[in-house]
């Protein structure tokens, strides 16, 4: 959904993403005054490690030229988080790209989602629909998300982090 807003913010609401050789879907435009391919790797998540891999190959782009924007089980929901490089945290589709990339040095683009309630099955968490509470939430962190990333790209890490690490509930 983020990569969606930020694709229609950088060519506008009729982008298109268009089947590429490296397994993606991409679109490219200009953002935050940098010119960025946004992508989808046509695998499942947990094996997009090869899409990814193929982009950068295919734009002959270094491992800190990438942005993943992920979800993340240990962070309550709608609170952002930004970091470069460290680990998989049990996340397959981070895992495979490390792996594909052999480096774990790529920017990370954190949603949290929250942890499962109860005895609920992590797997099954991450697949679900978003709650009626989350769902009434979600264009707002989706906005703010996207507005991270830009800031990301436009100003570096330690400026996105300064202005995003807090949580957008709290403030509200």
């Amino acid at each position: 959904m983020v990569t969606a807003l930020l694709a229609e913010r950088a060519c506008g609401p009729a982008v298109r993403f268009k089947a590429h050789r490296s397994g993606n879907d991409v679109a490219e435009g200009v953002l935050a005054g940098m010119p960025v391919t946004f992508a989808w790797p046509r695998s499942y998540m947990n094996l997009s490690g090869g899409p990814v891999s193929a982009l950068l190959g295919f734009y002959k782009l270094s491992s800190q030229r990438l942005v993943v924007i992920h979800d993340e089980l240990d962070i309550p929901f709608g609170v952002l988080r930004m970091k470069l490089g460290g680990g998989d945290n049990g996340h397959n589709g981070l895992r495979s790209i490390t792996r594909a990339l052999g480096t774990p040095d790529y920017y990370r683009v954190r949603f949290g989602i929250g942890r499962p309630p109860g005895r609920m099955d992590a797997a099954a968490f991450v697949l679900r629909d978003f709650s009626t509470a989350e769902r009434k939430e979600l264009p707002l962190l989706i906005d703010r998300c996207a507005d991270a990333t830009e800031t990301l790209i436009s100003d570096g890490l330690a400026a996105a982090q300064t202005i995003y690490h807090a949580d957008p509930l709290a403030e509200a």
